[in-house]
């Protein structure tokens, strides 16, 4: 039953991330810098994830896994130095490039740009032959960006900055490379425990920078506080858990079409929370990913099986038979 709720789980992560912006508004309203809430974000992400360990001791065991005689792949240094350097380079990278993008261009355009990554994910995962490309998924795929793209547009304010574009279209190259390595990964750590090794990557990363660039600027009031704790607590880690459970149960391609939904809950929030009115051409795109979303829920496929290492049997593995939409 569990292996039916990805779909569900890329939602939820979808819209823990898509409240991110709205946590992130609140917290540079409230004094905090973006280096400082980079850092205190994946500061408090991994240690809230290795709190979780340590008091649930079996969330360290994959639950993919029927039991010790499946033939599991154990953990080996190798695996744990990529999840290492899945949150120090491509998870720290990719916001670090966000966030200075931000600083160059409009929100909406930003996430219009960035939001080329799940058309980048699936074509490269079809590339690598990890995923086929069906007619199902190309005209969700095409749907989902379209509307995202109605979304973003309806916001108005269309200039764009030639080094901000630059910076947007890194973040998704980034992000792209990221999912697609995490989706091998996924496969062989449980998924709190991979969460906790990319958070504890990216946290590194940032404290090293910000030791570079002078130290951290923490003299800001409860309020900064109190949204840095949702944006690690929602944003991050209930995001990124729930992201990596889905995509281990659809595959790369299906969880990067489903993640459009987040720009939808982001504008959707906005207009809830900032008084930020949706023009009708948002509401048109929002829901034309609601569709979409719905179309790759109800389509069944057929997930290209992972490769396995000469010599380990496959027969039976329960990862052979993760179905998308």
């Amino acid at each position: 039953m569990l292996r039916d709720m990805g779909p569900a789980l890329c939602l939820s992560s979808a819209a823990c991330f898509g409240a991110m912006a709205i946590f992130g508004k609140l917290a540079y309203a409230a004094g905090v810098p973006s280096g400082t809430l980079l850092l205190v974000r994946f500061g408090l992400a991994a240690a809230l994830l290795a709190l979780l360990l340590m008091l649930r001791p079996g969330l360290r065991r994959d639950p993919m896994s029927p039991g010790p005689t499946t033939g599991a792949v154990g953990t080996t240094p190798m695996l744990l130095v990529t999840a290492l350097a899945l949150g120090a380079v491509g998870y720290a990278l990719q916001a670090s490039l966000y966030f200075s993008a931000l600083e160059f261009m409009d929100a909406s355009i930003l996430s219009l740009v960035f939001y080329a990554y799940p058309l980048l994910v699936t074509l490269t995962a079809v590339l690598l032959g990890r995923d086929r490309l069906t007619p199902g998924r190309c005209v969700a795929s095409v749907a989902a960006s379209g509307g995202t793209s109605l979304v973003l547009l309806g916001t108005g304010g269309m200039d764009l900055h030639p080094f901000g574009a630059v910076l947007a279209i890194g973040a998704a190259v980034t992000y792209t490379g990221y999912i697609l390595i995490a989706d091998s990964v996924v496969r062989r750590l449980p998924p709190v425990k991979l969460a906790a090794l990319v958070m504890a990557g990216a946290a590194f990363t940032m404290a090293v920078r910000s030791l570079v660039t002078g130290g951290a600027d923490l003299g800001f009031g409860w309020r900064g506080w109190f949204w840095l704790v949702c944006i690690a607590a929602v944003s991050t880690v209930l995001a990124m858990l729930t992201f990596f459970a889905g995509l281990r149960r659809t595959g790369p391609s299906t969880a990067a079409i489903l993640s459009t939904f987040e720009p939808v809950v982001t504008a959707s929030l906005a207009a809830l929370t900032l008084g930020e009115v949706l023009t009708p051409l948002q509401v048109a795109g929002g829901l034309l990913v609601v569709a979409s979303v719905a179309a790759l829920q109800l389509r069944g496929g057929t997930r290209v099986p992972p490769r396995r290492n000469a010599g380990r049997t496959t027969a039976g593995d329960p990862q052979q038979r993760v179905t998308v939409k």
